[in-house]
């Protein structure tokens, strides 16, 4: 009977749990700070266990990873270096959906030593979108082709039937994790140039994009591109770009909260402030109404999009801040964590669109364009949650099978990790991206 630990039971688990609970010889242990979510996961079911948790307590970590043959962190990613250092020294089996840090990344050596695997990037985005560029990427260069052009985004968005708010966007995956993101500088290449945008620009660079077969949305940077030349195997490559789609009209209001310096992590007294006064003082503590104090503040007219978002939001309102915020980004994830959610029954919607421009030795040019388009079935999961959890659960099913033998810390852009998992996706959910080439 094989044991598997899951660390976190937020948004996005209850389908990797399921499935995990589906597959014979297996039990699972769901942990988390609030046992009543673990407990809501396993549902009761005899070969699960639902455990209070702190990762912040060693002993604890150390005595679970220790009894369990492989743990999967869905934990926010800053946690995942002491899961992994656990999972090296009881030589177990480890999965995260997270990018792989520099730490993590460092790890690799030992993890080979203590014989183990430690699969990460394996979501959405990072994960899904790896796989699906990789099978594309290498189909080109079995046919004698060079990828020239590589563009790939990717955003979790409401359906359209549930955008009913200033910010075409709801939260289906952690609320600090969408806005610690925004902090993060970005880097791609553009017509073999490298383009640098540093963090409090970031919403400043966006671009629309056309999505095949729903419509028009605005993309972003998204982190560093350029090791993705290397990873991918695109050596060569004069353009490339990951990243990040959202509806018309994010990138701008965003860009205004950078530049209020809502972003920032600086610890500062809020005990006794509403969010009014904090808007206030990070526009500069002018007196005056507030809605012209922010105008005024971030450059635009009181009638702006930008400024009725905010105010709708509630940034602008004599409401007391979170006990618990302790710096301006704290106030505004606790913010929009209240304000943009779905409710029941409500569909949400992953978007996924690759771009590729391929030339051949005989002088052809084709551009291929792969698109997913998935939404949250009626009465069940939603899409960010399949979409980011199903691929980590195949994938701990694979290593647990020794279908996934290579050791060491490992993202799934080899055939024998992304194909299998693919074809699962394809075949258990109808997971499947729609492929148009034509010859430029």
């Amino acid at each position: 009977m094989k044991k598997i630990l899951v660390l976190g039971a937020g948004l996005v688990a209850k389908p990797l749990v399921r499935y995990l609970l589906d597959l014979p010889d297996c039990r699972v242990t769901v942990a988390d700070r609030e046992v009543s979510k673990a407990e809501a996961l396993i549902e009761g079911d005899e070969r699960a266990e639902a455990l209070a948790f702190d990762v912040n307590d060693e002993g604890a970590l150390d005595r679970q990873v220790g009894a369990h043959d492989l743990t999967i962190s869905l934990l926010p990613y800053a946690f995942h270096l002491p899961v992994a250092e656990a999972c090296i020294k009881h030589k177990k089996q480890m999965v995260t959906a997270s990018y792989v840090s520099a730490e993590m990344k460092a790890l690799d050596g030992r993890a080979k030593a203590a014989g183990i695997t430690i699969l990460n990037e394996i979501g959405l985005d990072p994960g899904i979108d790896h796989m699906s560029a990789m099978k594309v990427i290498h189909r080109i260069q079995n046919d004698g082709g060079k990828v020239v052009r590589f563009h790939s985004f990717c955003g979790g968005l409401p359906a359209p039937e549930a955008d009913n708010n200033p910010w075409g966007y709801k939260f289906s995956w952690s609320p600090r994790g969408v806005v610690l993101a925004g902090r993060n500088a970005a880097r791609y290449l553009a017509d073999g140039e490298t383009v640098d945008i540093p963090g409090p620009e970031l919403f400043g660079h966006h671009w629309p994009v056309d999505v095949r077969g729903y419509g028009e949305l605005e993309a972003y940077p998204n982190r560093d591109s350029l090791p993705y030349i290397e990873i991918y195997g695109l050596h060569g490559v004069r353009h490339m770009l990951r990243g990040t789609l959202r509806n018309r009209g994010w990138c701008y209001t965003m860009k205004k909260l950078a530049d209020l310096d809502y972003f920032s992590l600086d610890e500062r007294d809020l005990s006794g402030q509403t969010a009014a006064d904090l808007t206030r003082a990070l526009a500069g503590g002018r007196k005056g109404d507030l809605k012209d104090v922010l105008a005024d503040a971030i450059g635009v007219n009181i009638f702006t999009d930008s400024v009725e978002r905010i105010d709708w939001l509630g940034l602008l309102d004599e409401t007391p801040l979170p006990a618990d915020a302790k710096c301006p980004l704290d106030v505004l994830a606790a913010i929009m964590e209240e304000k943009l959610v779905y409710e029941r029954g409500e569909r949400d919607l992953c978007v996924m669109q690759h771009e590729f421009e391929a030339e051949y030795p005989d002088g052809r040019r084709e551009e291929t364009i792969s698109t997913l388009v998935e939404f949250k079935i009626r009465g069940g999961d939603s899409a960010m949650a399949r979409t980011v959890s199903l691929p980590a659960a195949i994938g701990a099913r694979m290593i647990l099978e020794e279908k996934i033998t290579e050791k060491g810390v490992l993202i799934p852009v080899a055939p024998t990790i992304y194909e299998p998992i693919l074809a699962e996706l394809e075949e258990g959910v109808d997971l499947r991206f729609r492929e148009e080439t034509r010859t430029i």
